[in-house]
Order: C-alpha cells, then structure tokens, then sequence
C-alpha cells in the first residue's frame, strides 16, 4: 500500500516538472501542486514518526450512542471532500470574557437567548444550525470518524489527552457563532462554575421552560435549589448530604481533582493517544468526575442512558452542555495555572494533531492543538472566580495510628487478597498492594494503578477507591482516605461494547504521608462499588508505579 502511494506521488511529480519545463507560466499552478502533494504525502512518511491525529472526514459511520444503540450523526454530504482553510489567530480585541453563568445580568441573558433561538432556528444543513453543533460531540465522542493516517481505528477523544483540546475547540466556534449570528464580536460563552459554593446549583435561566436554555431530558430532581454532587452515582441514597455537607464534600472533591491526585500531567491529562493507538483508554482526573458524574447527574432518570447529558451522543443536544464545558475550559488553565504551566504537554504529535470546525463564516478551519494553547491569542478569558477549593485539603477519618491498629486486627480476622488476581467487583474488595517498588526520583508521583478494567453492560459504572481504610462508615470525600474514583459512561464504536482493557490511575503521594503511610512497605486498598453495574467489572490486579 505504501509502495502504491509513493509510485503516485513520484508520478504526479514527474508530471508537474515536464509541466514546469514546457509550460513556465503554470509555474504558481504547480507551486500549488507540489505544497499540497507534500501535505497528503507527510502522514505516510517519516519513516512511521509522525503519528498526530486527525479524523478523516469523508469516512464517517454509525456509531454506538449506549452500547445497545446504534446511532448514526454523520453530516449531509460527507462523502464529498470539502476545502478547508487553516486556522489563523482572530483579532486580539475586543476580548471575549466569559463570565460565572450565575452572576450574569439581564440584559446578557437576553442577548444570549436571542443568539441561541437564532441558532435552533438555522436549517439542518446549515453547520452552525444547533442540532449540527450538538452533532459534532457525537461524531467525534462516539468514534464515528476514522482516524486519517490510521485506516480502520476509530477516533475518539474521549478517555484520552485529546479530551481537553478538543473541547476547547468546540466551543470556541460554537462561541464565536452564537456571536456572529446576533452582530456581537464581544459575546463570549457562561461557565458553570459549579466548583465553587455560590455556583454549584444549575444556573437558573437554564431551568425556565419558556427560554431556549430550557431542556425537558434532565432530572427534574436536580433543579435548584438541590447542591450538585461532583461525585454522583445514580444509585446511592439521593441526596447524600444536606446542602452544606454537599458543599464540603464537593470542594474536598475538587482538591482531589485538582491538587493532590492531579500531580503529573498524564493524571490530569488521561493518557497518551497518538495515530493508530487502541490501547489508551484511561482519562484524566477531572474527565472522570467531575465531567462524567455531573453529565449523569444532570442526565433524565427516565431514560436508559440518563440522555441527554448522560450520554456523549446527546449531550450537546442540552444547552447546559456548553456552560459545563465551558467550565471544565477553565479549570484546565487554572491547574495549568497553579502548576506554573510546567506541566504542559510539548509532545509534537499531540500538539501537531488536528481536527475540523466549521465557522462562522460557514468555512471549514482545520485547527491544531498547538493552536488552542493560549486563550489570550483565542480572544478570550475567563472573569476570576475564587479558588475555595485549594484550601480544603482533608483529613484523615482516623488518627493514622489509630486506624493503623483497626487495619492489623481487620487483617487478622479477614485475610485479604493480594493485588496479583482477577475479579469481578461484586461488593467492597480490599486488597493489600505491595510497595517494594521505589522511586527513582524525589519528584516521582506515586500511583495507584487499577489496571485490566473491563466493563460488561450498558450502565453507566462507579467505584471508590480507598487507601488504609478503617473505618467504613466514613466512605467519602471529605476524608483524607479517598484516593480517587473510576466513573465510566459507556459506548461508542461500531461494535457497542468496549471490551479495552482500561486503567485507573490515582496519585496519592501527598495522601501517604497525610496517613503516615509514606515508609509503609504494603498499603490497604479498598474498591467500593457505587452502583450496582459494578458486578458487570471484573478487574486484572491494582500495582504501584511511579509518575516522572
């Protein structure tokens, strides 16, 4: 195959140079013509090196919405290559600045339902029309695109580092449309800033029935004045807190999310993803929860995938979707922030990978990642916004000496598994991991690693993971014991079904020596099942391994 496509371009080379000689005055025609010979040439090239992804648009197939779903949300005309020009930088001013969504006034409010009707408004083959903007989520988060320098392996971003990226990009053209469609360079997108107290409640203009914002696939039980739980799963006791310990809850949550098991760039990122790859398959901390918990908490009890939220195929389908995204945009610059960007990513085939929006010029812009990595040079920012959470870093449940004793007695009476096994997550297992493994270097992360997950069933899955856990009826964030949390939405693909075996990874450094358990050689893990879907996972073994 490779040998046909170098035969191709030797010839059609060969031609333009006979060209070049004959006819001088083609010579701009061939310039053309050679630049973009090298452009189709680079993907197969490099000897293999170059493995930046990027979807071929003109092979798109129906897709799995839930895994018993067969769902199909390619665009009109597919098939048909469409030119597309690459992306340039917009003015520097004026600057879009995206604001909390509940502290927006009126007269935004107004603007901004006026720029959504227009938009609900627009014909289907129209791009910028909203079930096209909705579309595009389902398209590339359901693994409906095939990869274009990789035939047969679906594209999709989520449960990867392409997650943040390209979400940035979406909703930077989905910003920069709603603006253009009422004549406001200056529109910029609401966040919900549910990670904050006054924030953490659905904002109210998106729960009036008479506005666009409204959206009749949510539960009707979470509309204000109920706390969102970061950490929710549909099948605990609902609520679990009253509004202040809910409040408490999430903002250890947050710390977890954000500081003490967001270290190191893969655990905040998910992990590497480059042209070809089937084996990446474990996200970052914030895509996992809060992103997938607060999809599902928003998400219609009434439906079997909890859709629209609840589900990527429909999710962009609610309007809250881009106030949420909008967030989860933010809290990737503040953590690039609080870690003095010296954690960003400067892989080139991360940065050289790329993907397609349409504008709102209705022109097609082939847009890299290392084009979205300063919002400055997007034209937008986002209004400060306190931090509570940086300052709630828990406690242990237990005075570790004391939880230390509880733990020996508990092993006494109960032998627990060693971490080499296979199971299935029928009810609580807890297993004793091994840490005989040192790091090689001070700045090592330490991490916990679920490794060989594989998940059955259409449900959405849950568990918890603990660390030297004594005390059972303190199963939660706001203890220092809680290591982090698998949260998994199922579908995607042709086949349904992800049979991958995936990885949860929980950096718990700064939670060991918060337990006293830095200079232990063995740690007690625990893995609580939050739903019942859980009994469909079975699980290979749980290893310590060191994050550089």
């Amino acid at each position: 195959m490779a040998e046909k496509k170098w035969i191709l371009i030797l010839s059609l080379t060969f031609i333009i140079a006979v060209s070049q000689v004959h006819h001088l005055y083609m010579g701009e025609l061939t310039s053309i013509m050679l630049e973009k010979l090298q452009q189709w040439r680079k993907p197969f090239n490099n000897g293999g090196k170059n493995l930046a992804i990027g979807p071929n648009l003109t092979a798109c197939h129906s897709s799995y919405g839930r895994p018993d779903l067969l769902v199909y949300c390619c665009p009109p005309g597919f098939q048909n290559p469409v030119p597309f020009t690459d992306f340039k930088f917009p003015d520097p001013s004026p600057v879009r600045v995206r604001r909390p969504a509940h502290l927006l006034n009126e007269s935004f409010i107004a603007k901004y339902n006026k720029a959504l009707s227009i938009m609900k408004s627009l014909p289907y083959d129209d791009p910028r029309s909203f079930l096209r903007q909705a579309n595009l989520h389902c398209q590339f988060c359901t693994g409906a695109y095939e990869m274009l320098n990789s035939s047969g392996s679906e594209l999709n971003i989520h449960r990867t580092w392409m997650f943040f990226p390209w979400h940035r990009m979406m909703i930077y053209f989905h910003e920069r449309i709603l603006g253009s469609l009422i004549g406001d360079n200056t529109f910029a997108l609401p966040f919900w800033a549910w990670d904050i107290p006054d924030g953490m409640t659905i904002p109210d203009f998106y729960v009036d029935e008479s506005s666009p914002f409204f959206h009749n696939q949510r539960d009707f039980s979470h509309f204000p004045p109920r706390v969102a739980d970061l950490d929710y799963s549909p099948d605990d006791n609902d609520p679990r807190f009253d509004r202040k310990e809910q409040t408490e809850a999430n903002l250890a949550f947050m710390y977890n999310r954000m500081v003490s098991g967001a270290k190191k760039t893969e655990l905040f990122m998910g992990c590497t993803y480059k042209a070809g790859d089937k084996n990446c398959d474990s996200p970052g901390t914030i895509e996992s929860a809060p992103h997938n918990t607060l999809h599902t908490w928003i998400g219609s009890g009434l439906n079997p995938g909890r859709e629209d939220m609840g589900k990527f195929y429909s999710a962009a389908k609610d309007p809250v979707f881009y106030a949420h995204h909008s967030n989860i945009d933010r809290l990737w610059e503040v953590w690039r922030d609080i870690n003095d960007r010296k954690l960003d990513i400067d892989d080139s085939d991360w940065l050289n990978s790329f993907f397609l929006f349409y504008d709102e010029n209705l022109n097609l812009v082939k847009i890299k990642v290392k084009d979205v990595l300063d919002i400055t040079k997007l034209g937008y920012s986002y209004e400060e916004v306190d931090r509570p959470w940086l300052n709630h870093r828990p406690p242990p449940s237990v005075p570790p000496e004391q939880a230390r004793r509880i733990i020996k007695l508990k092993q006494k009476e109960n032998p627990v598994f060693s971490s080499d096994f296979w199971r299935v997550l029928e009810g609580k297992l807890t297993v004793t991991v091994n840490r005989s493994v040192k790091r090689e270097k001070v700045d090592e992360e330490e991490t916990v690693v679920v490794y060989g997950i594989v998940v059955r069933g259409n449900e959405y899955v849950k568990f918890d993971v603990y660390v030297n856990l004594s005390d059972d009826t303190k199963m939660n964030p706001k203890f220092r014991e809680f290591a982090g949390t698998f949260a998994y939405i199922p579908g995607g693909g042709r086949g349904g079904h992800n049979l991958k075996k995936m990885k949860l990874k929980l950096g718990i450094s700064e939670l060991l020596k918060d337990l006293k358990a830095d200079e232990d050689e063995s740690i007690w893990l625990t893995l609580v099942p939050r739903t019942t879907s859980c009994s469909n996972v079975s699980i290979e073994g749980i290893k310590i391994e060191y994050v550089k």
